[in-house]
């Protein structure tokens, strides 16, 4: 299996390799590769984080400060001074490069969304590289519906956006293992996940980052939510050589998670995503087999209880008596 369409996340761990500070020899290597692979017609968006940790190495002589508005000045500055370094690189490959910074409620409105989708589109068929990143000067813990919260759910989110083929998540780990295995040297990769059970959460938990906002814990987040919109997703490490070319060529590298469904209408996957879902519905099982195994519409009988609050015609989470997500639609009643 290839893949023409890729977005590449690039976690604070890799850009930094575990520092403070940005590593140009890491990300010279990276651009490298993506150039290499836009040369041969690949498509790639990048989704980058490191802001804050640019930020701070540009402000190395301010005190640090531990509160929100104070991480947000790294975000700003840092941001600027990430993206002077990207364009840098990419010049010397003679390649331009765009910014994108999004929020949640960017994509949570319909029109939002669509516009997202046509620029990112519009820059793929230039040959112009887009890094997104979270817009963390507006984005605030506080306002946390507003709030991605961290770059591998952005990713997946833009991975679903684009219609991408592949989600590759790069980290200073060499993908899903099933302990810490920079604590347990017993620790095995898991090389394959068709399914994210208890078990996968189980063994995601126990890998923290310590300079990311996410972990693995996260990743397995948005590989749920990539998969579940067609799109396959591979978490590795972003150190080993021509990474980026590898995955791309379908090689067995890292943690692969296949694509739970076939690629889905735009409007379908703008509802798969939750992020217009304005509540959840909770249904029986003789509902359950009827929406997944008889693709017959959920009726009023068949609810047991609903969350939040809707309107008619407003989009709903739809789970099962154990709380599992079953899928989403177009409610046909207000949450009373």
């Amino acid at each position: 299996m290839t893949y023409r369409r890729i977005v590449a996340k690039f976690g604070t761990g890799l850009l930094t390799s575990g520092t403070d500070y940005l590593d140009l020899h890491v990300m010279s290597s990276l651009v490298e590769q993506i150039a290499r692979l836009q040369r041969q017609g690949k498509e790639i968006v990048i989704i980058s984080s490191g802001a804050i940790a640019s930020g701070r190495q540009k402000l190395q002589k301010v005190p640090e400060r531990k509160n929100t508005p104070f991480k947000q000045v790294l975000a700003s500055v840092g941001q600027s001074h990430l993206m002077y370094t990207y364009e840098q690189l990419f010049s010397r490959h003679e390649i331009t490069v765009a910014q994108a910074l999004l929020t949640k409620e960017d994509l949570c409105d319909r029109g939002g969304y669509l516009n997202a989708r046509n620029t990112l589109l519009a820059l793929i068929e230039l040959g112009i590289i887009c890094i997104v990143n979270e817009n963390d000067v507006v984005a605030v813990d506080e306002i946390e519906e507003l709030k991605f919260g961290d770059n591998d759910n952005l990713s997946a989110m833009v991975a679903n956006l684009i219609d991408a083929d592949v989600l590759v998540m790069l980290t200073d780990i060499g993908g899903l293992y099933s302990a810490d295995p920079r604590c347990n040297p017993q620790a095995q990769l898991i090389h394959r996940v068709d399914e994210i059970d208890a078990e996968i959460e189980r063994m995601a938990s126990g890998t923290a980052s310590r300079q990311g906002a996410g972990g693995m814990t996260t990743k397995i987040e948005a590989a749920r939510l990539a998969t579940c919109s067609g799109v396959n997703v591979v978490i590795a490490g972003g150190r080993e050589p021509d990474i980026l070319a590898r995955i791309s060529q379908g090689q067995d590298v890292g943690t692969f998670f296949p694509a739970q469904a076939n690629k889905m209408e735009s409007r379908k996957r703008w509802m798969l995503s939750g992020l217009a879902s304005k509540g959840k519905v909770t249904v029986d099982k003789g509902a359950v087999l009827a929406l997944k195994e008889q693709n017959k519409s959920l009726l009023p009988a068949g609810v047991i209880k609903a969350e939040g609050k809707f309107h008619r015609g407003d989009i709903v989470d739809i789970l099962d008596d154990k709380g599992k997500h079953v899928g989403c639609g177009i409610s046909n009643y207000s949450s009373s």
